[in-house]
């Protein structure tokens, strides 16, 4: 048998395909949700990509208080790096929508397009990263967290005892995962 060659979906996944196959058990209506789940995804990260290429530019967007415009414009105020990837090693790292450091104030900022409510842990995360790469002492500086959603900011200011944990955390789980992959590679 001479299968016929698809060499353009190769390294992709169909909706409807096998190693998506919970669609199967899916009823009219669910199928419907699932799909339109998935065109705000697609949407989310266009938008995220328009927002970065405007920061990079220094391009603002029209003063109104839209999610898009407040993040953008409030990024390139704070003279914000966009899409900046935070590695503390090949286990643990994240890509922060908007960060910078300046006059020992960490802002991070991100961006939801979604209307599932946002959850502050993932900035920390980014904080505690940003310390571990760049072995800054969280009692040291001052961190300002905001997330951009629903035409609102959510602005917090994190102290170190909240991210000293998690930066724990994430040098003992790495050492847990590396161990494994020495012991079980």
């Amino acid at each position: 048998m001479k299968f016929n060659k698809h060499s353009e979906f190769e390294g992709l996944h169909a909706t409807l395909g096998g190693s998506q196959y919970h669609w199967i058990n899916y009823d009219d209506e669910k199928m419907a949700r699932v799909f339109r789940n998935m065109l705000a995804k697609d949407r989310g990260t266009e938008l995220h990509d328009f927002a970065s290429r405007c920061i990079k530019l220094n391009q603002p967007l029209p003063d109104v208080e839209k999610t898009l415009n407040m993040f953008v414009n409030d990024a390139i105020g704070f003279k914000m790096n966009s899409e900046q990837i935070l590695l503390y090693s090949p286990n643990c790292f994240g890509t922060a929508d908007a960060i910078s450091f300046r006059g020992n104030v960490l802002r991070i900022s991100d961006l939801k397009t979604g209307t599932t409510p946002a959850h502050m842990e993932q900035l920390l995360v980014y904080a505690a990263l940003f310390c571990l790469e760049y072995r800054q002492k969280p009692g040291k500086i001052k961190f300002e967290c905001r997330i951009y959603q629903n035409n609102k900011i959510i602005f917090y200011e994190p102290t170190a005892e909240e991210i000293l944990p998690i930066m724990d955390k994430i040098q003992r789980f790495d050492k847990i995962i590396e161990e494994i992959r020495e012991s079980e590679g």
